[in-house]
């Protein structure tokens, strides 16, 4: 591999971005693919495939051989709320192949005991976020109830264009935050993206069934996100 196409890559993985090395396999050029590049020709769709997949594999189109090694940034959850649905959560995200962080600035809930051994912050979301910011690769979970703490990661999120945003709570309630987000600035496009009721609709009432709803969809958004679109950086 040429050494500056390996500089590149090395440094878009660590930004995480998602990136595909396509190789010849006739002996031409390697060629780096960045998630929201215009890639015009039979591969289009190869690609865009590739991307949502996250599987690398051999593609061959009108006598063209290519390599797509694919490489994602490892999705990650950031749930607002050490809740009883976060409890269940933790585990079952870890075994999708999820990170997952847990943040509420409640001690009375953040406690290592409710969430042993997990990623778990007791502080307020708008300081951990300076120091761990979110990104596209990131879904965002809020389920405090508590506009105090929700209000903040949702609208960062949006702000950043993580996959996924979804917030615990009813229509009424939905519609109250909406409110406030739009007199922060936030569009209706923007507001359009909050996955609320949080979940599939599959009539979940407990929060093992809420947390896997929750899960479904977040692993929907991921393999169904929009490929065609910028992701950060590319310098």
């Amino acid at each position: 591999m040429d050494r500056q196409v390996l500089t590149k890559l090395n440094r878009l993985r660590r930004a995480r971005q998602a990136v595909i090395l396509a190789t010849d396999l006739s002996g031409g050029q390697d060629r780096l693919i960045v998630e929201g590049d215009v890639v015009d020709g039979p591969f289009a769709d190869a690609v865009a495939s590739a991307f949502r997949s996250g599987k690398s594999s051999a593609v061959e189109i009108g006598g063209q051989s290519l390599f797509l090694n694919v490489h994602l940034p490892p999705p990650q959850i950031v749930v607002i709320g050490a809740v009883h649905i976060s409890q269940v959560l933790v585990g079952m995200a870890e075994l999708a192949g999820f990170d997952i962080r847990i943040i509420d600035p409640r001690t009375a809930f953040a406690t290592p005991e409710r969430f042993d051994g997990a990623d778990l912050i007791a502080d307020w979301p708008v300081d951990v976020l300076k120091e761990q910011p979110l990104d596209a690769y990131t879904a965002l979970v809020a389920v405090t109830h508590d506009p105090k703490i929700d209000d903040f990661p949702i609208a960062e999120a949006l702000k950043v264009g993580c996959f996924y945003v979804g917030a615990l709570g009813s229509r009424k309630t939905h519609a109250s935050r909406v409110e406030r987000l739009k007199r922060e600035g936030l569009t209706e496009a923007d507001l359009a993206r909050i996955h609320a009721p949080i979940g599939l609709p599959i009539g979940a009432s407990s929060p093992v069934e809420i947390a896997v709803a929750i899960l479904a969809e977040i692993i929907a958004a991921l393999r169904g996100r929009d490929v065609s679109s910028p992701k950060g950086d590319k310098r």
